[in-house]
């Protein structure tokens, strides 16, 4: 992680882009660690929420490719997990990619929310307000929004 660290906002935005994907480690070490170090809080709030959205769009791609193979293979999902997020996602719409920020749950929403076809540019719009939030109450807890 400290190499991550090193390379500064670049650092941040992979740290967060692999965080919402493959890698299981939390995007919000690094940014504590940059913040800390005296990077900008919210330049740090704006880059981590950029790399997040992008890799939870990411898995959006590949479930909206359609291969339960690759979902379960390169994302560990399990399609009966997928399958229960069926039911949330036609009783509550493409919005509910807004919680695609949660952990354990995150990127199965936004899997779900491409294997089943919800509209891109909802599902877009609401997975960057909840990537935002995530960081923003990050900060929060970290006592750095308003100091």
């Amino acid at each position: 992680m400290e190499w991550l660290e090193g390379l500064g906002y670049i650092g941040l935005f992979l740290a967060a882009f692999l965080a919402a994907t493959v890698l299981p480690f939390s995007s919000e070490v690094t940014f504590s660690a940059l913040v800390f170090g005296g990077l900008d809080p919210w330049a740090c709030v704006y880059v981590a929420t950029v790399g997040n959205w992008l890799g939870g769009l990411t898995c959006y791609w590949v479930g909206h490719l359609g291969k339960m193979e690759w979902v379960e293979r390169f994302f560990r999902i399990k399609k009966e997990k997928v399958e229960r997020f069926a039911t949330t996602i036609q009783k509550y719409g493409d919005w509910v990619a807004f919680f695609s920020f949660l952990p354990g749950v995150g990127d199965i929403i936004a899997v779900a929310a491409g294997f089943f076809r919800c509209r891109l540019w909802i599902v877009a719009v609401s997975m960057l307000a909840g990537k935002f939030v995530r960081y923003v109450l990050w900060m929060y807890f970290q006592g750095l929004l308003f100091s």
